[in-house]
């Protein structure tokens, strides 16, 4: 796992200079701990922070070319079949110099141009500069593990594996961009292409972009597919599960540093856990995150399994975030960033590092098989469609026409909310079930202002794209994909890539592996979601592998005792930083919706946790990267 960064300026008369190459490397020293190196060529400059994972010689650093200098390539991550792909070209001809994945690559590019995307397994974000097309070619993996961003302006292109490795580029404007800032506060993320900033994007998973002659082309090359459906039993299903992941926790464990696995007390993560332990002769180190406070805390249920596979298991009691932690959230997250779990995701990552390099995850599993309850409320709710659409929205608007006070009693208030959820068309209603701030909430805190900024912004009508490029008539199998195009790869991969990172800690996925993702699209859908049970195929394919008790219990989520930060520790430094004169200057919100949220909090009147932690990050954001406090 790496860094990568570089910048390509359109007229081969403008040299890049060596120190502007370094200062960018620097910002990505956490990435990339054990070696930098960099490579120009007149208009074209490339570099690389390297933590060294895979052939740990010298002759594997970065950036690489091929044999006559022709080819280059950063590369940010780890291509799990490239074994397989170095043999068929060596039998193309191909001669290797060194033993790392990296080499591959370049080699791939020779052979199959674009088409080498499709060739690799694995996760990756890398930039090749072809000297003989004069072309510069970037694509990150398929489901967005690694990330990747760029800026083009009138005489350059750059690009780096953060934001804050661009903007040492002065000429690069730190300029919000505030229809970015209104999909944050909706959906607690910011979805690809958008950044927090006006001139930056993020290439979207399973993209390719190349650079020639000053035009900038993109492409998608991979999308994960729900039809066709397979015929096939649940038994043949169960065993066809157990032998691909099986296969893909084995390429996630060819690593030359020590290496371990991150263990919720999950179903997803005890799974990678258990199958690592059957094809490993020593014991697995583990590492798990908790909470003071029980209902947050599945160290017990990790702790079952630690036992039955003999782990070496490591445990960390988490608190809520002081001072310095947050900030330095802010600064490694590069946007503002609304899943609270990004605290105990930084604090175990610190931790394991001091163990190993390398640690597997269970990311995927949810998205993959089914796992989040908001499937099965999706299903039932979705039996009031059977009501036309209209109707629906008159009794919304007819309960909201009732006094305020009235509103705000618990019977009616609930009511308001369900009829407000039944009001909407399926994809948007589906939009609705992890979001923060609805857009009748934007509406009250907004100023008058920032509406007229936001005016054409639809966060929402992301979910209506996505349905609109289906190939599916399921609606849970729309929802899967929604998740896996959006919440999947702009939340929960970008909290894991930028935790583990920060302490220079490769993160590996099985459940993300593409082949185990799509043989889990082409399943009938009951196989996932059966009745109201989640995970029915993964559950039963892990039974006798794991306890009973642990794949039976609720689903409790990673989610950290927010409401009693809020309340507490977080309260003053909260309030202070939401109503200070800089954060009223900015203009976005009307001070006293802000005031209103944090006393009603503060009251117990309401959770608005949630809430208050976005525009918390959102400040914050501001005061590191716009304020250029950093």
């Amino acid at each position: 796992m790496c860094g990568i960064c570089g910048k390509l300026y359109f007229a081969q008369r403008h040299m890049v200079a060596k120190e502007e190459l370094l200062d960018m490397s620097a910002t990505l020293i956490h990435r990339g701990p054990d070696g930098q190196g960099i490579w120009i060529n007149r208009n074209i400059g490339l570099a690389h922070r390297r933590l060294a994972i895979i052939d740990l010689r010298e002759e594997a650093n970065q950036p690489m070319s091929n044999e006559d200098g022709t080819v280059w390539i950063t590369f940010n991550g780890e291509i799990y079949n490239f074994h397989e792909l170095r043999k068929t070209l060596e039998s193309q001809g191909h001669v290797f110099r060194t033993q790392s994945d990296t080499e591959t690559i370049i080699h791939a590019y020779e052979e199959y141009g674009r088409d080498c995307v499709s060739k690799l397994r694995g996760m990756f974000a890398f930039a090749i500069w072809d000297s003989r097309k004069k072309t510069l070619f970037l694509a990150r993996d398929r489901v967005g593990k690694k990330p990747l961003y760029y800026c083009v302006l009138p005489d350059r292109f750059v690009f780096g594996s953060e934001i804050k490795a661009l903007l040492i580029d002065a000429n690069v404007p730190r300029q919000p961009d505030y229809a970015a800032l209104d999909h944050f506060l909706a959906l607690q993320y910011i979805p690809a292409p958008l950044t927090a900033f006006r001139h930056i994007k993020k290439l979207p998973a399973a993209h390719w972009v190349e650079v020639r002659d000053g035009r900038v082309h993109i492409e998608r090359y991979w999308k994960l597919q729900s039809t066709p459906k397979r015929v096939i039993t649940m038994p043949e299903a169960i065993e066809e599960f157990k032998w691909r992941m099986a296969e893909a926790v084995r390429l996630r464990m060819v690593s030359d540093v020590p290496l371990g696995a991150f263990l919720s007390g999950g179903i997803d993560s005890s799974a990678v856990v258990a199958n690592m332990a059957q094809q490993t002769g020593s014991p697995v180190q583990t590492f798990c995150v908790g909470f003071q406070d029980a209902a947050f805390d599945e160290r017990a249920y990790a702790r079952v399994v630690a036992e039955k596979y003999g782990t070496k298991h490591t445990e960390l009691i988490v608190q809520a975030p002081v001072t310095d932690i947050l900030p330095k959230l802010a600064w490694h997250y590069d946007e503002p960033f609304g899943d609270s779990s990004a605290v105990p995701s930084y604090a175990i990552a610190q931790l394991t590092r001091k163990h190993v390099t390398v640690v597997l995850n269970g990311d995927g599993g949810d998205e993959s098989f089914a796992g989040y309850d908001r499937y099965v409320t999706d299903r039932r709710v979705r039996l009031a469609d059977r009501i036309p659409l209209k109707a629906r929205q008159y009794l919304h608007a007819g309960l909201q026409c009732l006094p305020p006070s009235w509103r705000q009693l618990h019977p009616l208030k609930k009511l308001i909310r369900i009829a407000g959820v039944l009001a909407q068309d399926p994809q948007r209603r589906y939009a609705r079930w992890n979001a923060h701030f609805f857009p009748e909430d934007r509406q009250q805190l907004y100023s008058q202002d920032f509406q007229i900024e936001v005016a054409s912004s639809d966060p929402e009508g992301l979910f209506v794209k996505v349905f609109s490029e289906t190939t599916t008539d399921n609606f849970t199998d729309w929802a899967l994909e929604a998740d896996v195009e959006l919440y999947l790869v702009d939340d929960l991969l970008v909290k894991m890539d930028r935790a583990t990172m920060a302490h220079s800690l490769e993160a590996r996925s099985p459940f993300l592996d593409h082949q185990l993702m799509e043989f889990a699209a082409s399943l009938p859908t009951h196989f996932k979601l059966s009745g109201s049970q989640t995970k029915a195929l993964l559950k039963a394919a892990m039974r006798g592998m794991l306890p009973d008790s642990l794949l039976d219990r609720p689903k409790m989520g990673f989610s950290v005792p927010l409401s009693s930060w809020f309340r507490n520790e977080l309260r003053e430094m909260a309030g202070d930083t939401l109503t200070s004169q800089r954060a009223r200057d900015r203009g976005y919100f009307c001070p006293d919706a802000v005031e209103d949220l944090l006393e009603s909090h503060w009251k117990g009147q309401a959770d608005h946790s949630g809430k208050l932690w976005d525009l918390f990050m959102l400040e914050l954001w501001h005061q590191t990267f716009i304020d250029k406090a950093y």
